[in-house]
């Protein structure tokens, strides 16, 4: 059975409530509210989202404003914007991104440190 493609907001469509779901999506477009998703949520380079967001993996190519929850990972991509925090076992931020925030990993820091 081949994977469900994901679900897209386009460049064109503004957004104002709160998303949930269980697949795939990518947001080109605008979204303000709450956003909570089962699986990857991808914000493109034309995409701007002022939302809290939950989800398992999220990829920010475009602008964020929000707090961020993942339960596997949050990359921020190069030429990335994002204001809020994060908190998520897993964050990559790439050299370019802007960020400010916190960012909360919930590992176990050894002893004596």
């Amino acid at each position: 059975m081949a994977a469900e493609p994901p679900g897209v907001i386009g460049k064109g469509i503004s957004i104002r409530g709160n998303l949930s779901g269980g697949g795939d999506l990518i947001i080109e477009g605008t979204v303000e509210g709450q956003i909570s998703l089962k699986n990857h949520l991808t914000i493109e380079e034309t995409g701007v989202v002022r939302a809290d967001i939950e989800a398992e993996r999220l990829t920010i190519r475009g602008e964020m404003s929000g707090n961020i929850v993942a339960s596997e990972r949050v990359a921020v991509m190069a030429n990335a914007k994002v204001m809020g925090d994060i908190k998520a076992p897993v964050v990559i931020i790439e050299d370019g991104a802007g960020f400010k925030g916190g960012i909360e990993m919930d590992v176990p820091i050894p002893d004596g440190l």
